[in-house]
């Protein structure tokens, strides 16, 4: 029999799922296909509204070999697992002739630990060792809490911490759940055998089809874990946030309170002399820490490389006697040993890289208000770790609605490690504005192009006559066109502001001056505060980077969306400042390489959340003059969608006014046929 056509399997796809078939879906699995024959690489950009999870499953499914499906967000991996998935190979199983089995798999922290749920936690010592259920009141809101999970541990088939609706706090889920180095292990666990993480990798290892995580992906690569299965085709969805949830992964940090706690959890098990010296070197760097002024250490200053070596070398000696138990008291030693090793491995290993200052690490103190100063390192660029590891032995293809920045796909490529498309070879510029000394793998960028009618949908607006911004959060100026807006607009307004002192200043300012409902991110959970956004149409939010990504409301409740400056990286952000003047060292421009990238990839993702359906109409306005006179403001636009653009604010409010008009009419409209349908069930 023959192999059914790449368009006949998709048809029956998008039929499945009650969809509709675009041109940009078509083209997008024809690419995707294409690459994963050949073997190749494949950068595709497809704006809401595509379809393109279907756009890269069905060519996955078709290929017949493993695939792994990274995604950033919480939201997509359910799609995927509970509806798109499904559907697909229940459609192209008649024609592929087979039932393609598919897992999800997660860290190991994501699964209930039966282990810990009836063993109960490994503590500190001058808390004693306890379990959390009995000592939690039952009628806090952690002893409701650790309850429901031991309820719920009798009921789950995945012990997935999503599964559990509704969810639980942070706290709680630390009772039940260990990391990947505290876990004992199947073999030597007594829950090994009913353990659900290990029930997951198992199912993952039997499965054509993997669906996991951004963070996985990454402890995958960098720590060389082999915790994915063996496959042939990696797809990165939501691929614009790859670099950073790479980088965070590749992030250490060390904290006066974190290493105290290692310090404590270790005690019982060392000897005292190993116990006295690791509780020496902590207290050793708490004092360092205390004069820690937030900023980039461009070297390591001689206190704190003493106070670290000395740290180092006590958690390498404690790690070393760890297990010559001197207190027999200690119950379930197994477990206390394991949370005290991985405490101490991650001291150790903080330290040590701190230590050796590579050229390839920043450095940096950072202070909060509530837990105080903190000493983090993290790599220059991971363009050169995902190039190894990502490109080699497998085909890539790496999708999003943001991939293409200033009119083409080199920027985000150069952060994967990719050379300029078209461009292979042994001196291919890397990530760092370097060159690289592997042969960069062959790529091409793709854009699948949107359903949607940019320009008859939406106006871009750049408010020319503000000054430009300073420092200050409250620009006067701004905050009059702000409400002028969204008079205009009778409320429906999603607020995207730099900085949450910005958000509050703007919120408590139109709460002053205006009748609408202003919801401000931080006074409620951010699901809530979406919820009610997009029930009520008077109603704004406002609030700052979880917005610009991550809503998702279409028709007539927002209407506007407003920014309020460029959202350039903060001057002082270290590992931004950093990354940029590596750039300008090998002769690049790491303004633009680096600071309007950035800018650039969170201006298409915020213009992105107001044409979310065919009939959205609404305007983005950007109150921040420098995207129109600056020049880099048209990369900035390039970068954004096609809408109509101006810089006439009695158009944009003109526009705003006819659409918030229209938006009351089809309401009105549909009030009265429901009043005139009941009236008549009535009669």
């Amino acid at each position: 029999m023959s192999k059914p056509a790449l368009t006949e399997l998709l048809h029956a796809a998008v039929t499945a799922v009650g969809g509709t078939e675009r041109p940009g879906q078509v083209a997008m699995a024809e690419a995707v296909a294409d690459a994963v024959d050949d073997g190749t690489h494949l950068l595709i950009q497809a704006g809401t509204g595509t379809g393109k999870s279907l756009g890269y499953l069905v060519p996955a499914l078709a290929h017949g070999e493993p695939v792994v499906i990274a995604t950033a967000t919480l939201a997509l991996q359910r799609q995927l697992v509970e509806r798109d998935l499904p559907r697909t190979v229940e459609a192209l199983q008649p024609l592929l002739r087979r039932r393609t089995p598919f897992a999800m798999l997660k860290g190991r922290s994501n699964y209930l630990c039966l282990h810990r749920l009836h063993e109960g936690v490994p503590q500190e010592e001058e808390e004693g060792l306890f379990d959390p259920f009995e000592t939690a009141a039952p009628t806090s809101t952690l002893g409701k809490d650790l309850l429901r999970l031991r309820d719920w541990s009798g009921e789950t088939d995945t012990g997935d911490r999503d599964d559990l609706r509704p969810g639980v706090s942070d706290r709680a889920w630390s009772q039940v759940s260990v990391s990947s180095r505290e876990c004992l292990g199947a073999t030597k666990c007594a829950y090994g055998a009913e353990c659900f993480a290990e029930s997951a990798r198992e199912r993952a290892k039997l499965a054509e089809v993997v669906v996991t995580n951004h963070a996985l992906l990454a402890i995958d690569a960098i720590e060389d874990a082999s915790v994915l299965p063996a496959h042939e085709v990696l797809i990165v969805d939501e691929a614009h946030e790859l670099v950073s949830r790479v980088t965070g992964v590749a992030t250490g940090d060390l904290s006066p309170g974190g290493v105290s706690r290692a310090v404590r959890r270790a005690a019982k098990l060392i000897d005292e002399k190993t116990a006295d010296r690791l509780q020496t070197a902590a207290e050793g760097f708490e004092r360092v820490m205390e004069l820690a002024l937030p900023g980039r250490l461009e070297t390591v200053p001689d206190d704190l490389a003493h106070v670290l070596m000395a740290l180092r070398d006590a958690t390498r000696a404690g790690i070393t006697t760890l297990g010559n138990t001197r207190d027999k008291s200690v119950q379930d030693e197994d477990a206390v040993r394991k949370q005290a090793l991985a405490s101490l491995e991650n001291v150790h290993d903080v330290a040590e890289r701190v230590v050796e200052s590579s050229e390839f690490d920043v450095i940096w103190y950072e202070r909060h208000d509530r837990y105080g100063a903190s000493l983090r390192v993290a790599p220059l660029s991971v363009a050169g770790l995902l190039r190894e590891k990502l490109f080699t032995d497998r085909s890539v293809v790496l999708t999003s609605a943001t991939l293409k920045l200033g009119g083409d796909f080199n920027g985000v490529g150069a952060s994967l490690g990719l050379a300029p498309e078209r461009v292979v070879g042994d001196d291919a510029p890397d990530g760092d504005g370097g060159t690289a000394h592997k042969e960069i793998p062959r790529w091409r960028g793709l854009d699948a192009g949107s359903p949607f009618d940019y320009r008859k949908q939406g106006i871009l607006y750049v408010a020319r006559h503000l000054a430009p911004p300073g420092r200050e959060p409250s620009r006067r100026d701004m905050l009059d066109e702000l409400a002028d807006l969204v008079g205009a607009a009778g409320g429906r307004t999603l607020g995207l502001f730099s900085s949450m002192r910005a958000a509050q200043t703007a919120a408590e300012d139109l709460r002053g001056r205006m009748e609408v409902p202003i919801l401000l991110q931080g006074e409620e959970t951010l699901g809530e505060l979406i919820r009610r956004f997009a029930e009520d149409a008077e109603t704004c939010l406002f609030g700052t980077l979880s917005l610009w990504q991550g809503v998702d409301v279409p028709g007539a409740n927002c209407q506007l969306v407003v920014m309020d400056r460029i959202p350039f990286p903060r001057p002082d952000d270290p590992l931004m400042s950093a990354r940029q003047k590596a750039v300008e060292e090998h002769g690049g421009n790491g303004f633009m390489a680096v600071a309007a990238t950035h800018a650039a990839l969170l201006m298409a993702q915020g213009s992105g959340r107001l044409v979310r359906a065919s009939g959205d109409r609404g305007v983005v306005a950007v109150l921040d003059p420098r995207l129109e006179r600056a020049r880099y403001g048209g990369f900035l636009r390039a970068s954004m969608p096609d809408f109509w653009y101006t810089t006439d604010r009695n158009q944009a409010r003109r526009s705003l006014a006819a659409i918030d008009k229209a938006a009351k009419e089809s309401l009105a409209a549909k009030e009265s046929v429901t009043g005139g349908a009941k009236s008549a069930a009535k009669a």
